[in-house]
């Protein structure tokens, strides 16, 4: 390793070929040699040589890291800030947190680069307890005020679903920029609240801030939640005018938008269009396509995609197989679900055994779906049977649906949702007694059923009702013209 190397370097230049290397064996070879060299004392060096590995963080092994780490003499700040953005970045963040316990523990002082790494550490861990923890550090510390630190914190409360404080930090920022912004609309939109991620989105052009990749998918994905073409094809042609970056997730984001605001035509146009296009963009497009009562078209744009020699994944697949479910399309369901294994070597997981049981459900083959829970690897969660009972329910089978309901209990999984269903399946089948019982036990245990909620969107604005909502002004126009409705149906 040493011969590779012309002559006797200097320790300038070393740190020259150790700033340029960009494969792990060059490291090694720079390492050997500062070893050999008597550089490696240097605690300037170790921490260069420390930095390196943190940046080829994806091809090292994290042994390798805390090693050099571990015999770098009285290692800097800069030097434990660098180990544990490496183990943020590893597959195993909770080394980050305990590093940072020991950075504290060592007398070591902590900077405003330190806790944005290890906040990030403890929102991939969902910690919130040691993240609470570190919060109250954060303000002794003074540092309540910096903006790196604050999204690390809003983040944190964001993936551990305290939306409402990480609200509240975000209101009191005294500088906002455009990750503040993309943290919380993209926290809104997946702790179910989409309506409050457009508005903050619209918020944030308000002032004037240009929006990033994550901040415009995050609208487009409310847009897609609450149905909102308008607002949705709005975005669009703001991200195009504006020459804001339109990358494969973001056009991916729009098909998926489109798909579920009905708009099929705009979603294969900007499919067609792309250069370029992810497993996930292929699987957007199928599962739309199915959704939409195309599921035949979504079967075929499957095999266009093995034609291609496209990478298939298990999103792929779930994606298929969805189409499929809603298009009853049962033999081709089957088929590619037992290629999933055979051809592609792709291990199917609860979600695709899912599609499955709601496929051959949905087709009355109620046995059949029974059986592939039962058969599967693993044990069988508590939303397959979930889903037979509801397909019970279609074709009013009150001997299995009992037994499914059994299964429920077992797990623990026996909710009000589970009686409602069964009580609507005794009453179709006239059972009242059975029907009062239902409704009794629901009551004795507390149990009620959720209030039904919808967003529509209506003139580019999007308006919200409940189930027995009289609030709005014009309720009696409104329950009559849903009387008509109703009375007009078959």
């Amino acid at each position: 390793m040493v011969a590779s190397f012309p002559g006797l370097l200097s320790r300038s230049e070393l740190l020259n070929l150790l700033h340029n290397s960009t494969t792990v064996s060059r490291v090694h070879q720079v390492h050997a040699q500062l070893i050999t060299r008597a550089l490696f004392s240097d605690p300037f060096v170790a921490s260069r040589l420390l930095s390196t590995i943190c940046e080829l963080s994806a091809h090292v092994p994290a042994s390798y890291a805390d090693l050099v780490f571990s015999q770098s003499h009285q290692p800097s700040t800069f030097s434990w800030n660098t180990i544990i953005r490496f183990h943020v970045r590893s597959s195993n963040p909770n080394k980050a947190v305990l590093l940072f316990a020991r950075m504290r523990q060592a007398g070591v002082l902590t900077d405003h680069y330190t806790y944005p790494f290890v906040l990030k550490a403890c929102a991939l861990l969902a910690g919130l307890e040691e993240g609470a923890a570190i919060h109250g550090d954060v303000l002794k510390k003074g540092l309540g005020e910096d903006p790196f630190v604050m999204n690390g914190l809003i983040s944190l409360y964001c993936k551990g679903g305290e939306i409402a404080a990480a609200r509240e930090l975000f209101d009191v920022m005294p500088e906002r920029n455009v990750i503040s912004w993309s943290i919380l609309i993209d926290g809104y939109v997946k702790h179910g609240d989409p309506k409050e991620a457009l508005e903050l989105f619209q918020s944030m052009l308000g002032q004037g801030v240009r929006p990033d990749v994550i901040s415009a998918v995050g609208a487009i994905s409310a847009c897609s939640q609450l149905g909102a073409l308008d607002q949705g094809r709005w975005i669009h042609s703001y991200v195009k005018k504006h020459n804001i970056l339109l990358d494969v997730v973001v056009e991916t984001a729009l098909i998926d938008m489109y798909m579920k605001c009905g708009s099929l035509d705009l979603a294969r146009l900007l499919f067609d269009e792309m250069p370029r296009k992810s497993v996930v963009t292929w699987s957007v497009m199928i599962v739309g396509l199915g959704m939409n009562g195309f599921g035949c078209e979504a079967v075929e744009l499957f095999y266009q995609m093995e034609r291609r020699g496209a990478t298939m994944d298990d999103l792929t697949f779930l994606g298929v197989l969805t189409a499929c479910t809603h298009a009853r399309l049962v033999c081709e369901g089957r088929e590619i679900f037992d290629r999933m294994r055979r051809d592609f070597r792709v291990e199917p997981k609860v979600e695709h055994y899912g599609c499955l049981v709601d496929l051959l459900g949905r087709a009355g083959r109620l046995q059949e779906a029974r059986e592939v829970i039962e058969t599967m690897p693993g044990k069988p969660t508590s939303s397959l049977w979930g889903s037979l009972l509801a397909s019970c329910r279609t074709h009013r089978c009150v001997e299995l649906a009992e037994v499914v309901v059994e299964k429920l209990k077992k797990l623990g999984a026996d909710d009000g949702g589970v009686y409602v269903i069964m009580s609507n399946i005794y009453a179709a089948e006239g059972m009242w007694n059975q029907v009062w019982k239902m409704r009794k036990l629901m009551r004795d245990r507390g149990m009620k059923k959720e209030t039904g909620r919808s967003v529509i969107e209506v003139d580019g604005t999007i308006r919200e009702f409940v189930r027995g909502d009289c609030s709005h002004p014009h309720n009696e126009e409104i329950y009559e013209v849903l009387g008509s409705l109703s009375n007009a149906m078959p």
